[in-house]
């Protein structure tokens, strides 16, 4: 029972991160933006380590994160290897295929790749200072990438909740959603907010009554998305595909990939 309550909560708080992410960018903007390459490259990396695994049984032992063994690499060669069977990796993978365009859309490229890269590396130095290196909240076990993608979603709802959500379409003058009513406008701002704040609730619940570290880097991720925001909110353009649509654009991606399909069927 308690095994399944812990599944229940992890997927509970990636479906807030989810829809934290679709709420930020704007469901119906999607098929105007570019193509988001890091988070592709992100993605076939994870791919790449699982390709890895099936054909050199000794992938895990040589790259994973035991604490018992040395290697400089293994704290990122570890997030790109998948522990959790068929179903664990193929979930891994879409969540961060998912999570990782969506911060790509609202930070750009660079600074998704750096806030992963902090969600590999910082949740330890952390556990550090809390004098929690005994039982480390990087919920890898070792190995898996879930952890950097949860801290990396709990930034897009720390973003959700200061941004408000739904980047605008510059050729509508309303949000992307076609409404230009102020009151609807403030209405969905406040859910957004609610949305957003669940994260970190829901996170720190997780940890405190099931010790599940996927909770706890989701508070690590929400404090530095916030810090980030505030930082960087002046560079931001997460509307950059409404104002000058890219030559491919997922609706071209996905339009082309339907017509394949239907011809080979």
């Amino acid at each position: 029972m308690g095994s399944i309550l812990f599944n229940v909560t992890t997927a509970a708080l990636m479906v807030l991160m989810f829809n934290g992410g679709l709420a930020l960018v704007g469901q119906v903007t999607l098929g105007r933006r570019r193509i988001p390459w890091a988070a592709v490259a992100l993605t076939g990396i994870a791919l790449a380590g699982v390709a890895l695994q099936l054909c050199w049984s000794g992938a895990m032992g040589a790259l994973d994160a035991d604490p018992a063994k040395s290697g400089w690499w293994r704290v990122v060669t570890s997030v790109f290897m998948q522990n959790g069977g068929f179903g664990g990796a193929a979930w891994n993978i879409a969540t961060l295929a998912a999570v990782a365009a969506f911060a790509e859309w609202f930070w750009g490229g660079l600074l998704t790749l750096g806030l992963f890269a902090a969600g590999i590396l910082l949740p330890e130095q952390i556990d550090a200072l809390w004098g929690l290196t005994s039982h480390s909240t990087d919920p890898r076990n070792f190995a898996g990438s879930s952890g950097a993608t949860y801290f990396l979603g709990a930034t897009l709802a720390a973003a959700l909740l200061l941004h408000g959500g739904t980047v605008e379409s510059p050729d509508k003058g309303s949000d992307a959603n076609g409404s230009g009513d102020q009151g609807a406008r403030h209405k969905a701002v406040r859910k957004n907010q609610l949305l957003a704040l669940g994260v970190p609730v829901l996170g720190l619940a997780m940890w405190f009554t099931q010790e599940n570290g996927h909770g706890l880097v989701s508070g690590y991720g929400f404090a530095l998305g916030a810090l980030v925001w505030v930082v960087f909110r002046s560079l931001l353009r997460p509307d950059r595909d409404l104002r000058q649509p890219p030559r491919t654009t997922m609706a071209l991606l996905t339009g082309l990939a339907g017509r394949r399909a239907r011809s080979s069927g």
